[in-house]
């Protein structure tokens, strides 16, 4: 039996996915597996116990993710569930920025009272005239599910696509229409295109990348959009580019008090993964995961430890272990056993950066002083009975 704890709300249609392996706790310090949206754990004790954290969404900057690594604790999240929900925000950005929609309404909120509004509108629309965005040349930095799909939408609403991804995966590659132009430098984005967007995940390698420096090589009047994370731009630069005319929009989806309310800003309340689709697919992705990785010892989209998938064990035992991506650590496992006299019936190993995985299985269950001894082994953060 296992247990799991919902540090935010989780959509019910991805809770009642749990089988009746799984309770629901409110003691966070009983829970097998944690299920969260943008609940802050940097600071929160993790109980020993914790196995594993799914994160019903993309973004994990509110999880520690090297800790749990040390721990053994697995961090999963769920890219591509709400990739249609911020893709349709991304378009109706583009839109909010080109044509001065907005504007218009607030135009018509404040003549309410005017009587002759239909005729006053005709003289003041004008002052809300914007461009369409058919022809126009639209660049994507980062090609993942959401780029993708925003990418694939815009060539059907007759725009010039540029993309950028130099680690673009073979899945996005094969979704990705033919008709996007891949281009190997992101100055080239940059130089030609009139809306840019931004679809990368936010890492020291990308915090602030669009910055003054990028800035100076756009075109004048260039639209800007960040549905990703605030911290890739460098809002201060964007806002004397805002100043200068250089930058004619800047739409994000991100709310502070360096943009909010400012002029040439649409700011929009986080609503990209807002909707009730986005939030239901999260939560059974989420649930998928966790369960398959209680259960089997399988991981799939962790954020800390790699892609490790062995099926359904039908040996006697499955052990997995947690520990340093260093040389000889597989002669030392198999030792462990060997010395035993168990054969392992199947292994893979699997690393991520400084971190690697490895699951065994076995044709004897693994008795407690083989789990002592892989324990003891220097590097091992931990180490799982399966089954």
């Amino acid at each position: 039996m296992f247990k799991y704890h919902c540090l935010n709300p989780i959509a019910e249609v991805g809770l009642v996915k749990f089988s009746d392996q799984y309770t629901k706790t409110e003691d966070v310090n009983e829970a097998d597996g944690i299920l969260v949206r943008s609940a802050a754990m940097h600071d929160m004790e993790l109980p020993e116990n914790l196995l594993a954290i799914a994160r019903a969404g993309a973004g994990v900057n509110n999880i520690p993710l090297d800790k749990c690594a040390e721990k053994g604790i697995v961090v999963f999240n769920t890219p591509g569930a709400n990739a249609n929900g911020v893709k349709e925000l991304v378009i109706a950005g583009m839109l909010l920025a080109s044509r001065d929609v907005v504007g218009g309404i607030e135009w018509v909120l404040e003549n309410k009272d005017d009587e002759n509004i239909a005729k006053t509108a005709e003289k003041a629309k004008k002052n809300f005239a914007g461009t369409e965005i058919q022809d126009k040349k639209l660049g994507i930095i980062g090609l993942g599910a959401i780029g993708v799909k925003v990418a694939n939408v815009a060539k059907h609403l007759g725009m010039e696509v540029y993309g950028y991804d130099p680690y673009v995966s073979v899945d996005a590659a094969w979704n990705l229409s033919r008709d996007v132009k891949h281009v190997l430098n992101v100055d080239e984005i940059y130089e030609n295109c009139d809306i840019i967007t931004i679809h990368v995940p936010l890492m020291d390698a990308t915090k602030g990348m669009i910055n003054k420096e990028a800035i100076d090589k756009m075109k004048d009047g260039v639209i800007l959009m960040n549905f990703a994370r605030d911290l890739l731009m460098d809002e201060k630069a964007v806002l004397d580019g805002i100043a200068a005319g250089k930058v004619r929009k800047y739409v994000s989806d991100f709310p502070n008090p360096t943009t909010a309310g400012k002029e040439g800003c649409i700011v929009i309340p986080h609503l990209g993964a807002s909707t009730e689709e986005s939030e239901d697919n999260c939560a059974k992705m989420a649930v998928k995961e966790l369960m398959d990785y209680l259960e089997n010892g399988n991981i799939i989209n962790s954020v800390n430890y790699p892609k490790c998938d062995m099926g359904v064990c039908v040996k006697a035992g499955r052990v997995a272990i947690f520990h340093k991506n260093i040389a000889n650590m597989i002669t030392k496992f198999t030792a462990c056993f060997g010395d035993e006299g168990i054969n392992i019936s199947d292994m893979t190993n699997k690393s991520k950066g400084e971190v690697a995985y490895t699951m065994l299985d076995i044709e004897e269950p693994a008795s407690e002083d083989i789990i002592k001894k892989l324990e003891s082994i220097e590097g091992v953060f931990r180490v799982r009975v399966v089954k």
